[in-house]
């Protein structure tokens, strides 16, 4: 199963000298069966890009999190086995995020298929971004208007092999 794992280049550098992704349980997002009926309409691809789309959210929560990382999203797309990926009970816990997922098992950086990194272009917009994050939290319109500018940036495609060159 295809999964997307929210991260940063500071987590990335951890990732790239761990060789693996842990540790496990790791929050992910994926196509979950929530996310197939909110997007009925959608195909495969276009559900894949909702999940990703949802862990680049997430990556922005990473960066308001930490000031002192580099503000560039970072989304790490992974093969993992079904039977590590769960879903059930997110819902219940009151979670809108409906590609939201648990993995109980670390991912060996063989697993990663592919880095989702945002244009250096975009990084005023991040920074803006997560500085109005907890207000956009709060309910401030103009806030969420601000952080959804970020969803905007499409981010790039990296092949595993050119990750490290990020971290440079």
């Amino acid at each position: 199963m295809r999964v997307y794992l929210p991260s940063t280049l500071t987590l990335l550098a951890g990732i790239h000298a761990a060789r693996e992704i842990g540790p496990a349980p790791l929050t992910a997002h994926a196509v979950t069966p929530a996310l197939r009926e909110w997007y009925a309409g959608g195909d495969l691809e276009e559900l894949e890009y909702a999940a990703m789309s949802a862990a680049a959210r997430a990556s922005l929560r990473l960066l308001a999190a930490d000031p002192s990382v580099p503000r560039r999203r970072v989304v790490l797309a992974a093969e993992v086995p079904d039977q590590v990926v769960s879903w059930a009970g997110y819902a219940d816990l009151g979670n809108d995020d409906r590609a939201l997922v648990e993995l109980s098992a670390v991912i060996p950086w063989s697993g990663i298929a592919s880095g989702h990194v945002d244009d250096p272009a975009a990084i005023d917009d991040i920074v803006a971004a997560a500085e109005a994050l907890p207000a956009a939290d709060a309910g401030d319109d103009d806030a969420r208007f601000t952080v959804d500018g970020a969803e905007g940036h499409e981010l790039l495609w990296y092949a595993t092999q050119e990750l490290p060159h990020l971290l440079d």
